[in-house]
């Protein structure tokens, strides 16, 4: 666990790596190279290494140095991911197709993540039998055969990136054309289409949310640098805001900011921006806002949880409406405990109805601020939670400790050393007994 004592005003740089949500779909991409792949770029993150240890388990060689990673295409012995990675992450699922070109058949644990709402299996089963495979999912986790898989129409009733994924990798060794519709266009699935083009694959995409595949024999090995990670840019900005200093972000180019810089923009936040750095800073203070989340490219999902925390800093009443996940909301108590004044809804507030109205989800939240935060005992629920409880511990009038700091080392690259370089009195003690 972490214990955190309030030091002022955050100021510095940080450099961030490739993105965490990236690295691992490229992983899983060099799986279908006939010779090794390199990434460079990539972030130190529990996730890399939970991915890593799938590949390795498959037989895959994988070599890992500082800032970067080359996956050994190998035999797969056992197209099996032990049960031993059940609910660790989201990646396993996305390993179907291609244990389906490389062995005609794979069994999968059930699939983890944050608990953040329902993130079910059907979109990627549904893409894997229009392919031609035969899919099973129990209580056991996911079992799939195919002698061959061959191109298909794929239209998703939601961008889904997971199933944009999955069909990107399946579609790129299927024989024939794929045409996939109602995509997911994140920089991440856009950087992943590119990395699987370097290594052979015919890939078109168009702006209407669509990708067309035909497929080829063999894939060769790829060497990429990874985008840096927009999430994590977006997240240390906030704190720098939220403690009324300025944090100088290197590594994550002004584009995959363009809708996070607007936002914050129009609530008082003042910006510095070049080619190689972004800098945030808000002299005359913050004002409320009302901000609904949406796919790429609107304000993604995982900036919310920053910026709920940013709310109670900002004069006024703020509205948030969270339209992707139906319990992302999860981490609102923690908050409450903290003094954040925050009241959580059922309805669609701050943004037209969507696809969670008329139902009992919770997902969207009044935030009032200024409000005085003060220290507590809190447990992280998730990553993006994670990195907001230590924004609120950073602005809180006495110390915080913070339990479950699993989660958000699994998903930021050195997040303690970074928040230390940057001024925040942070340091790991054990729990007692």
């Amino acid at each position: 666990m972490w214990q955190i004592e309030p030091s002022g005003p955050l100021r510095g740089d940080i450099s961030v790596r490739g993105a965490k949500n990236g690295v691992t779909k490229h992983l899983v991409a060099a799986m279908l190279g006939d010779s090794p792949s390199t990434l460079r770029n990539t972030p130190d993150v529990g996730d890399v290494a939970i991915t890593a240890a799938m590949l390795e388990s498959l037989g895959m060689g994988v070599e890992r140095s500082d800032g970067e990673i080359t996956v050994v295409p190998g035999p797969v012995a056992e197209p099996r991911v032990p049960e031993a990675f059940t609910g660790l992450n989201r990646i396993p699922i996305l390993m179907l197709g291609p244990l389906l070109h490389l062995t005609g058949e794979a069994e999968l644990p059930l699939v983890g993540g944050d608990p953040i709402g329902r993130r079910p299996v059907d979109f990627h089963v549904d893409a894997l039998r229009r392919f031609g495979a035969e899919v099973r999912v129990d209580e056991n986790g996911v079992t799939a055969k195919a002698s061959r898989l061959h191109g298909a129409r794929i239209d998703l009733p939601y961008p889904s990136v997971g199933a944009t994924e999955t069909v990107l990798l399946t579609a790129v060794l299927a024989q024939g054309k794929t045409v996939l519709r109602g995509a997911a266009l994140e920089p991440e699935i856009i950087d992943l289409a590119l990395f699987l083009q370097r290594m052979g694959a015919r890939i078109e995409m168009s702006p209407d949310r669509r990708f067309v595949i035909e497929g080829v024999d063999r894939l060769h090995g790829a060497t990429t640098t990874l985008g840096g990670d927009r999430l994590e840019a977006f997240s240390y900005l906030v704190a720098g805001l939220i403690t009324g200093g300025e944090v100088r972000v290197h590594g994550c180019p002004q584009d995959r900011l363009v809708t996070a810089l607007t936002t914050l923009a129009k609530m008082g936040a003042r910006f510095e921006i070049t080619d190689d750095w972004v800098m945030g800073s808000a002299p005359d203070g913050l004002r409320s806002a009302a901000v609904h989340t949406d796919t790429y490219p609107g304000f993604v999902t995982d900036w919310q949880t920053p910026l709920v925390v940013l709310f109670t800093q900002a004069e006024g009443m703020s509205v948030l409406h969270e339209t992707v996940f139906e319990n992302r909301l999860v981490y609102v108590p923690a908050l409450q405990s903290m003094g954040c004044e925050i009241e959580v809804f059922d309805t669609c507030l701050g943004g037209p109805a969507c696809r969670f109205h008329d139902t009992n989800a919770i997902h969207s939240a009044v935030v009032r601020g200024v409000s005085k935060l003060r220290g507590a005992d809190v447990t992280m629920p998730d990553v993006r939670a994670g990195f907001s409880a230590v924004l609120a511990a950073a602005v809180a009038g006495s110390p915080s400790t913070l339990r479950g700091v699993h989660h958000i080392e699994r998903g930021y690259h050195h997040p303690l050393e970074q928040f230390s370089e940057l001024g925040l009195h942070v340091r790991r003690v054990q729990p007692a007994g």
